[in-house]
């Protein structure tokens, strides 16, 4: 058993006592400390042993706090550097609140808020974007927030960096993403770049607005293949309280083609500030949802007649023996 495996309150990493564990993953856990040099509280992440040996894995927690550190926004969550170490832990900002998935399965998001818990993580993606980095995995489990609303983006572990030596396509194909927020692009197979990142705010809007997620299936591949395939339920129709401009928001975020999509994490959020500039287009998605509810209905309605005729065979025999 490696000694970070026997680690509890009161156990000492360095100059960082143990103060309780915070999280748990397939790769790594995450406590609460106290760095007992100046009573600074910090989030220690450290990866299983299993992790460690395995070449892949260790790069991409390398990766994690190499971009981390680079990092400097109040939107983004800090990793501190220190050149007396090896990365055999990484040392984080502590980020009080609680992740955007908690809140979002305990209350339903009031609009305003919705949009400016997406503003927030707008911003940061604007700034990470312009530093050459992609997250990658962008979700409501990477996203905390605090009691003011104010977002941190946590979790780089994906995350491409253009500034890094040795950057190849190898090193991103354990995991791709998260199956519900995942690009079109990515799930061809594609790196994807910052458009990739504004699908996957734009998924998590959709669902903070709606309640709901734009595309679903029985089985992960599923929902990846129904957005290669379908449009999304409009949102007006999932929510009818969504304004037409912002549900031409949302279309314009969960285009297919990046090409189609906004151009940048600054263009997102300038329209979600002046919501009311923003033009609704007279769209096709719109009318292909119709059209496709409409061949459900008559499908539903014919198989639902197919199922009824043996209950009216029975129940005219049932009247003809009556008779008889």
């Amino acid at each position: 058993m490696s000694f970070y495996d026997s680690l509890e309150a009161g156990s000492q990493v360095d100059s960082y006592r143990i103060d309780a564990p915070i999280a748990r993953s397939g790769m790594a856990s995450i406590y609460r400390a106290i760095d007992v040099r100046d009573n600074r509280i910090v989030a220690l992440k450290i990866p299983h042993p299993d992790m460690e040996a395995d070449p892949i894995l260790s790069d991409r927690f390398n990766r994690e706090g190499g971009i981390g550190e680079r990092l400097n926004h109040p939107n983004v969550m800090r990793v501190f550097g220190d050149d007396k170490r090896s990365r055999v832990y990484m040392v984080m900002e502590w980020c009080p609140g609680r992740l955007l998935r908690q809140i979002m399965d305990e209350e339903r998001l009031p609009h305003d808020r919705a949009i400016r818990i997406a503003e927030g993580v707008l911003e940061a993606l604007d700034y990470i974007h312009a530093n050459g980095v992609v997250h990658r995995d962008l979700k409501p489990e990477n996203i905390m927030v605090d009691e003011q609303d104010h977002i941190k983006l946590i979790d780089f572990g994906i995350a491409s960096d253009s500034s890094a030596r040795r950057l190849t396509y190898a090193n991103f194909t354990a995991t791709l993403g998260t199956p519900n927020y995942i690009s079109p692009e990515q799930v061809k197979g594609k790196r994807g770049d910052g458009r990739s990142d504004l699908y996957s705010i734009g998924v998590i809007l959709y669902e903070m607005l709606t309640g709901k997620l734009p595309f679903t299936g029985p089985s992960p591949l599923a929902a990846m293949n129904d957005r290669l395939l379908n449009h999304p339920m409009p949102p007006t129709i999932a929510d009818p309280t969504v304004t037409p401009q912002l549900q031409e928001v949302l279309y314009r975020s969960l285009e297919r083609d990046p090409k189609n999509r906004y151009p940048n994490a600054h263009a997102f959020l300038h329209d979600l500030q002046h919501l009311d500039q923003v033009g609704v287009e007279d769209r096709d998605e719109l009318k292909n949802w119709q059209r496709r509810k409409s061949q459900l209905s008559r499908k539903i309605l014919y198989y639902g007649a197919l199922a009824m005729v043996p209950v009216v065979i029975l129940l005219l025999m049932m009247l003809i023996a009556r008779h008889h």
